[in-house]
């Protein structure tokens, strides 16, 4: 056990920590989690294509990857290998591509394959601790990349940002999601926090040749727990191989492949995210 002076002193370390993070998201005019049930569904694909979206809409964007175990961010944007500096004031994010500031638990492992072996009140105070630190500066929005489910870092982050101006769901089209999504729904409306809406991803694949389209996750799972829950459908995202490629080379396909049906399909939720955040929903 702790004795008294040393809990004393922890106590005002957190308070001076949540202090900090008050201050630094007064900067950061909106702030927006991504999260999903359960793996597999292209969230993080999402966060990084909606967050460069946004950028290339004219709004300065930040990107914290929250998913201290499994961060991809970095690969996901051509980071890989790229660290954080200190400086008096904090620390600060990489920058990436489209002008995307970001910061991931990712640039500060040896290597990229490095396992992070945490338990539950660690990996708590090291987000209270990023989320003090990162000197963001003054942003439009804050797209906060979540781990699947909702566990301790979703827990965490919407405990520490207080004014989030809410969550989006991402889904693919089967009914095994649709049945995970809203227990992440139900997570974020326990916690008084609005869920902006759903993106089903992954909704078809349309062939090149013929223009045909499959549905081969099943059809509409997304846009049904939507209407259900009484929040918006923001879109569906289609299975395509420029995805799978750029994400793999690390570079962003809105930007790559602006003229593509996934990039228009993107640039539609991300103006769907605009309405319900900046027009009051």
């Amino acid at each position: 056990m702790r004795r008294p002076e040393e809990a004393s002193e922890v106590l005002r370390r957190i308070r001076e920590q949540e202090e900090a993070i008050r201050r630094r998201m007064a900067r950061v005019r909106h702030k927006v989690a991504v999260m999903s049930g359960k793996g597999g569904v292209g969230k993080s694909f999402v966060s990084v294509n909606l967050a460069a979206a946004l950028a290339l809409m004219d709004r300065s964007v930040g990107l914290l990857d929250a998913d201290l175990h499994g961060p991809s961010v970095p690969r996901l944007l051509g980071l890989r290998g790229a660290k954080v500096r200190g400086t008096p004031s904090g620390i600060l994010p990489v920058a990436g591509p489209a002008g995307l500031k970001v910061m991931s638990i990712g640039f500060m492992l040896p290597s990229e394959g490095a396992p992070v072996i945490w338990r539950g009140p660690l990996k708590a105070n090291v987000i209270r601790e990023v989320l003090a630190a990162t000197e963001w500066g003054d942003l439009d929005y804050l797209i906060v990349d979540l781990p699947p489910g909702t566990g301790d870092e979703p827990l965490s982050v919407v405990q520490l940002i207080r004014d989030l101006a809410g969550v989006i769901l991402v889904t693919i089209p089967s009914e095994l999601s649709r049945s995970v999504v809203e227990r992440a729904l139900s997570f974020a409306r326990q916690l008084g926090v609005r869920v902006l809406g759903v993106v089903e991803n992954m909704s078809y694949f349309k062939c090149p040749r013929c223009g045909a389209v499959y549905r081969i996750f099943g059809e509409g799972a997304g846009r049904r727990v939507a209407e259900e829950a009484g929040v918006r459908f923001l879109g569906e995202v289609p299975l395509d191989p420029l995805a799978s490629r750029c994400s793999d080379e690390g570079v962003l396909l809105v930007e790559r492949y602006p003229d593509a049906e996934v990039s228009r399909a993107i640039l539609r939720v991300a103006k769907a995210v605009l309405e319900e955040v900046e027009g009051g929903g």
